[in-house]
């Protein structure tokens, strides 16, 4: 953060929602040639949940509810809304009173709005910035490809940023990057204006999520383990320093590969993939509001955020949490 900010942007209240219907292994066992094991071993989850009815923005406002009703914060006291999702319910987003956007960034989503919410708070023209992470994957997943359909679920969750004048705490820095040659493996070809929706592009499949599984895995793992090994480096902080690691919820092995380039334990990191599956942009924020529910977050702890999306996006944030 730059020296001559007056403000520091925190995390001053959060909320999340996630669907009630729970597609778990056993589900997917009986809809495509996988099995309970095969899942668990490869990526770690056992359920997920899923929207039956209404687009994302069902998630998004679920979950801006539940953190203005937890927190006690008005409607109208927000200054703008920021959603990352790749799923939109349309392409054009509105609210009333504050002003907002959507940004598309893939699984990095979250990362790439919360620096440009912190942005607003630390320039102090803005003192509560919304940042939500929703995404509707059902929505682009095909449920006969068995390597695609087993890893995503549907969540949001909110972040509501505010100033402080303590520039110890709140976001400290972040590292983000972005690089275009991973499109052929991770894509989604249909829907933009290149390929807009015909008989043509719908019966091609052009429409659901692609993945090269074993060619991402790779890059992932390098690119978040290596980006919050950098962001350690560039902030002089030891593996002792850091309270938890909150990386992006796509696979296990990607996880711990992180956790192990920084020298964490399990403990030191952040899991919800079991319960919900990758839900994108919801990843993040939604295990940052269970593990302050549960009290497992305190005042002062320091924090990495970590993920790799499609495109290729990565990037890591450095924060100091400032909720008592």
């Amino acid at each position: 953060m730059p020296k001559d900010k007056k403000y520091s942007a925190i995390i001053t209240a959060l909320g999340m929602y996630v669907p009630d219907k729970v597609y778990d292994n056993k589900y997917f066992e009986s809809i495509v040639d996988t099995n309970e094991e095969w899942i668990l071993t490869r990526t770690g989850i056992r359920e997920r949940r899923i929207l039956e009815k209404g687009g994302t923005s069902v998630l998004a406002t679920n979950a801006a509810l539940d953190l203005m009703q937890r927190h006690n914060v008005k409607a109208e006291e927000i200054d703008c809304i920021i959603v990352a999702t790749v799923t939109p319910d349309m392409f054009f987003p509105g609210a009333v009173n504050a002003w907002g956007f959507d940004l598309e960034a893939a699984c990095s989503g979250f990362l790439f709005a919360f620096q440009n919410g912190c942005a607003l708070v630390e320039s102090g023209q803005y003192k509560k910035v919304m940042v939500i992470g929703a995404d509707k994957m059902s929505s682009i997943t095909d449920y006969t490809d068995r390597n695609i359909c087993i890893l995503f679920g549907d969540a949001g969750a909110a972040v509501l940023i505010e100033p402080t004048e303590d520039k110890s705490l709140g976001l400290q820095d972040s590292i983000l990057r972005v690089d275009g040659s991973g499109e052929d493996s991770l894509h989604m070809r249909g829907g933009g204006s290149l390929n807009p929706p015909t008989h043509e592009t719908v019966d091609k499949k052009m429409h659901y999520i692609y993945q090269d599984g074993k060619a991402v895995f790779k890059v992932a793992v390098k690119g978040m383990a290596d980006v919050s090994y950098e962001l350690m480096q560039k902030n002089n902080l030891k593996s002792d320093d850091i309270a938890y690691l909150v990386p992006h919820q796509a696979n296990m092995r990607i996880i711990d590969a992180t956790a192990q380039r920084m020298g964490l334990s399990k403990d030191k990191v952040m899991i919800n993939i079991d319960r919900y599956g990758n839900t994108t942009a919801a990843t993040i924020p939604s295990c940052l509001v269970e593990y302050y529910r549960n009290g497992k977050i305190k005042k002062g702890d320091k924090i990495i955020l970590s993920a790799f999306g499609a495109g290729y996006t990565w990037g890591a944030s450095y924060i100091v949490w400032a909720i008592d």
